[in-house]
């Protein structure tokens, strides 16, 4: 199995991008006081178009590590490949620890730091933006965290569409 690994933050503010507007009036988007933050730690299937995404209150290595053992048990008798960025949250004990449970099952391929391109999750990122925070305000972080897990659930169920988004072609 073939993962690209990322993580992404899913913040309460709402992604502003351009909008219809009757002429000669502006559009007002409310927005918090303070930005209240979650973050998502993913993987999509370049093959299948699956997707796994966990939410946590941080990025750190245990959620990296916790990720890496989420692909592990959902394919317990196979290699995971996982192809993610050169952080530093993606190297330590915590992340060892999980190489050395895997017993030779998981493998890390680690991406040029800064190199988004080279990361097609990025793109599933940005339509998890466009589709789930466009220009508007949710009520709640819970209302706005049960927006992005009704996105990713969305995905699993089109893994065609996700294959297109981040550019997987048909075997």
């Amino acid at each position: 199995m073939f993962y690209y690994a990322d993580e992404f933050n899913i913040s309460w503010h709402p992604t502003l991008r351009a909008m219809w507007s009757p002429k000669g009036q502006q559009v007002m988007i409310p927005t918090p006081m303070q930005p209240t933050r979650r973050y998502g730690l993913g993987a999509v299937n370049w093959h299948a178009g699956e997707t796994l995404v966990i939410t946590r209150h941080h990025k750190r290595r245990r959620e990296v590590a916790e990720l890496l053992q989420a692909l592990l048990d959902h394919h317990r008798d196979k290699t995971v490949y996982v192809a993610w960025g050169n952080a530093s949250t993606h190297e330590d004990e915590e992340v060892e620890a999980v190489l050395r449970g895997a017993a030779g099952r998981l493998v890390l391929l680690y991406l040029p730091t800064y190199s988004p391109w080279l990361k097609p999750i990025e793109m599933l990122w940005r339509q998890f933006r466009r589709e789930v925070t466009p220009c508007e305000l949710v009520d709640t972080l819970q209302d706005l965290l049960a927006a992005t897990r009704a996105f990713f659930d969305r995905c699993n169920n089109t893994p065609d569409k996700v294959r297109t988004i981040i550019g997987a072609h048909p075997t």
